[in-house]
Formats: C-alpha cells, structure tokens, sequence
C-alpha cells in the first residue's frame, strides 16, 4: 500500500435481539466495498438481504409485468397538458420510452413521433 492510500473498516453494532447478521464495509481509496460473510448464517442473511432487494427495486416477475402493463398503457393514453411547454412534454415522454425499453419493450422512432405530435394540442 503507498502512502496516499487509505483503508477503513467499518463494523457495524451487532443488534442480536432482531437477529441480523453485520454487513462489514471496507474503504479502500474512497470506495466501500462488502466483505463477503464467512459463517454459515451470515451467508444465509446476505442471500435474504439481496432477495429483499432485488425485490423491492426489481420484483418478481408478475410486479415486472404488472409494471410494463401499466407503462403501456401510460402511453397509450400519453397527452400533453395545457400547463406543460412542448419540451415538458417531449421529455415527459422520453421518460415513459425509457422505462418501457428497460422493461423490454422497444416502439419504434416513427410510432414515437407520431404519438408526440398527436398528443399536442392543435393550438
């Protein structure tokens, strides 16, 4: 290690009463990583801990389809407000194409365009 590098551990108070194993963070250079746990339940909670994630930010698959459903249909009925300048609008539905392509589902440039157009007022 060279003079300018730093490395701090970090360990977490242990709160039995819940049963929660520590996660240990390591800090090496500015960046913290997770030190992999070592005993069997400290395995097992980490596993727990990832699927709780993945859940809450992911889903299962019927919450993923539930998501995408819900996002077609956000652009299926997709219309400018009376309140929004056209870039609001524009960027608005640039959002809703991203979250639809993350979901999988990928619309064509000349759908999109016509979707914008038709959702502005014809003033």
């Amino acid at each position: 290690m060279d003079s300018q590098s730093t490395q701090t551990i970090k360990l977490p108070i242990l709160q039995p009463e819940n049963g929660n194993a520590p996660i240990v963070t390591k800090i090496v250079d500015g960046k913290e990583t997770v030190i992999p746990p070592t005993s069997v339940e400290e395995k097992a909670q980490r596993r727990a801990e990832l699927k709780a994630r993945s859940t809450l930010f992911g889903g299962n698959t019927a919450t993923k389809k539930t998501q995408k459903n819900l996002l077609k249909q956000q652009y299926e009925n997709f219309v400018a407000s009376n309140t929004e300048v056209i870039e609001q609008t524009y960027e608005r539905l640039q959002k809703l194409i991203s979250q639809l392509e993350m979901h999988g589902e990928v619309i064509p440039q000349e759908d999109i365009n016509q979707k914008f157009l038709r959702s502005l007022s014809q003033e």
